[in-house]
């Protein structure tokens, strides 16, 4: 395109340029041979044959390297400025490109000098942290040694039924103890029931003299064996003789004069398993056994189920005392607006008394006081008009300074006769 410079317009890599020269080289070498063989051929016709082959040859050879010399100086010289002005411009360009390379390298070498601090950073803060687990592996398997000896001393413990009895009774205290029951006043424990001889292990003690007994049972033998069973037959065997325990157990409750109108108990009895999972297991193998009980009498209780019953016997016991507490209320405000009315009497009686007076006392202060005043009155005219003075109160400040001089002037003529 005209007007437009070819390296702007079309760039062309070194080597093409190069190989273009060399061609453009070549063209002028052969129009040059061709002049001189154009010359030649005319110089052939001025001469022979033979002189003229021998002065062509040396005149072809002789121009034939002078234009090869030429040339190749012309070339070696372009070549030479191409390949100092490439050779510039690498060299420029590597150096550029060595500054960017140096620049990357310090910027990698500060993100790996980064790198290895956090690396040194968790490193120590995975020591740390080992230590710590392993400390707290440590704690952990400490307390489960001690977990596993207190496991082991309360199996040993438990392994005696009275013991068993003994724990059983102190959970069922730590129920009614956490319900708000009080001993020998809502409850009495181990008290023996007149007449029959059996002592329950607890007696509630209910509303119009009721009583409600319970007794602790722990069937943990067989529980136990049924867990620590190895085969199906052995599990089932265990978990036969179990349920026969707990069968066991509440015939022995109601066997025992629980139940006694007589002592004015109510018609049920509690029986306290002291564990949630035997309970559960109780319920779990053998439902039929609890509807059983209940047919019976008998009320199975867990440690939460007891408390659930213990705080119907509370609202029972709080509802029957707020009632005898509202009748006893009842019963004064009866006595009461009793002495009310007769109070009311007698503050009548009083007000007409008092106002027979009222009136009596207005009669003496009006029509009695001014009968009284005329007769007064008249008597304290006379004595005016006489100038005579009160007896015994001579000096008395109601009388004029001239009464009182007159006063003094008849007692001096009444001495003087």
């Amino acid at each position: 395109m005209p007007g437009v410079h070819p390296s702007t317009e079309c760039p062309i890599s070194e080597g093409a340029y190069l190989d273009w020269t060399a061609v453009f080289l070549l063209l002028l070498a052969g129009l040059v041979l061709g002049l001189l063989a154009a010359f030649a051929l005319k110089f052939v016709q001025a001469k022979t044959s033979e002189e003229l082959l021998d002065e062509m040859k040396a005149s072809f050879g002789s121009l034939s390297l002078e234009a090869l010399s030429k040339s190749t100086e012309e070339f070696l010289k372009l070549a030479k400025a191409k390949l100092d002005s490439v050779g510039d411009a690498t060299i420029k360009e590597l150096d550029v490109k060595k500054g960017l390379i140096d620049q990357e390298l310090k910027r990698m070498t500060s993100e790996l000098d980064k790198v290895a601090t956090l690396m040194k950073d968790l490193e120590k803060d995975r020591a740390a942290k080992f230590g710590e687990l392993a400390s707290q592996l440590k704690i952990t398997s400490e307390q489960t040694s001690v977990l596993a000896q207190t496991t082991h001393t309360l199996r040993e413990a438990l392994a005696s039924t009275k013991a068993r009895g003994q724990w059983g009774e102190r959970m069922a205290e730590d129920v009614l103890r956490l319900a708000g029951f009080i001993e020998n006043v809502n409850y009495v424990k181990q008290k023996v029931i007149e007449g029959t001889g059996s002592r329950p292990d607890f007696t509630f003690l209910l509303p119009r003299q009721l009583k409600l007994n319970m007794d602790v049972k722990f069937p943990l033998d067989n529980y136990m064996k049924v867990l620590e069973a190895k085969s199906e037959p052995e599990k089932s065997k265990f978990r036969s003789d179990f349920l026969k325990d707990v069968k066991a157990r509440i015939k022995e409750v109601t066997t025992r004069d629980y139940i006694n109108p007589e002592q004015n108990t109510v018609d049920s009895v509690l029986l306290f398993i002291p564990n949630e999972q035997i309970y559960a297991f109780i319920h779990e193998q053998d439902g039929s056994i609890l509807d059983d009980g209940i047919k019976n009498g008998v009320v199975f209780c867990s440690p939460l189920t007891l408390f659930a019953v213990l705080a119907v016997i509370r609202k029972a016991v709080d509802n029957f005392s707020l009632e005898q507490t509202s009748n006893e209320i009842l019963s004064l405000l009866g006595a009461f607006k009793k002495q009310w009315d007769e109070f009311l009497a007698k503050l009548e009686l009083v007000g007409k008394r008092i106002g027979d007076a009222q009136r009596e006392y207005e009669a003496l202060t009006t029509t009695r006081r001014r009968q009284l005043e005329r007769p007064l009155n008249r008597i304290e005219d006379l004595r005016m008009q006489r100038g005579l003075p009160v007896s015994g109160d001579q000096d008395s400040p109601s009388l004029p300074a001239s009464e009182r001089q007159g006063d003094g002037n008849v007692d001096t003529q009444n001495s003087t006769h």
